[in-house]
């Protein structure tokens, strides 16, 4: 049973979808405004937000910031939902720290079976293992990364991206087989937000961040950080 919070104005919208996560054995909670959401936020332990870009208050866009800028609610699960289906939408909602982005109308299964792969990524049994590169270590249990021994911010998609990078050093990966293993191969999402989160990943490691490695033609790997990118 997993805590959901469900952010969206649109209460016929969203009836139908608790009932339905209702009836698998979750809780739901729906706040209809953003300062609402920020209440509950602040209050509460959630395993995953559902939110609407579009609120009457507060946007959408910038409860996420603070989702992902809050140590406590760093690594908190988020869909965003939204009646802006293009691509470009779909790259800002995961420049913002989205785990996926979901189009208005959606469709009530689709949603759901999101919602349920997210929470099995973020439960089951913990692994102790430690992945280790140069300057970079990544804790998979604590879901913590250290570049020189300092922590970096990073969310629980930019952490399952960086495993799969690490996992595979010198192995060009293609954006597909990257989506697949940060996303998980239900989630339809294009190349260039797959490109957007590298290079947000790059941005974040810093100079450990060369270690990300364009290749030409086919996409990335995990290199020796001595060339340049």
């Amino acid at each position: 049973m997993a805590n959901l919070l469900l952010v969206d104005d649109e209460r016929d919208l969203l009836t139908p979808l608790v009932y339905a996560l209702e009836r698998e054995g979750h809780e739901c909670t729906l706040c209809e405004t953003g300062e609402d959401a920020l209440d509950a936020l602040g209050e509460e332990r959630w395993d995953l937000v559902v939110l609407d870009l579009m609120l009457p208050d507060i946007s959408g866009a910038e409860i996420c910031r603070r989702i992902r800028s809050t140590p406590r609610t760093r690594m908190l699960p988020v869909i965003i939902v939204s009646a802006r289906g293009d691509e470009f939408d779909r790259v800002v909602g995961f420049e913002l720290g989205a785990d996926d982005y979901v189009t208005k109308p959606f469709s009530l299964r689709e949603l759901s079976l999101r919602i349920t792969a997210l929470l099995r990524r973020g439960g089951g049994a913990p692994s102790a293992e430690v992945l280790d590169c140069e300057e970079i270590e990544l804790d998979l249990e604590a879901h913590v990364c250290r570049v020189a021994g300092l922590v970096m911010p990073l969310t629980a998609l930019e952490i399952r991206l960086l495993e799969a990078f690490m996992r595979h050093p010198g192995r060009a990966q293609t954006r597909g087989e990257l989506r697949d293993s940060a996303w998980g191969n239900a989630y339809r999402i294009g190349e260039r937000a797959v490109d957007t989160n590298v290079k947000r990943l790059r941005q974040k490691l810093g100079d450990a961040g060369r270690f990300i490695e364009t290749v030409r033609g086919v996409g990335y790997r995990w290199g020796s950080g001595k060339q340049s990118t």
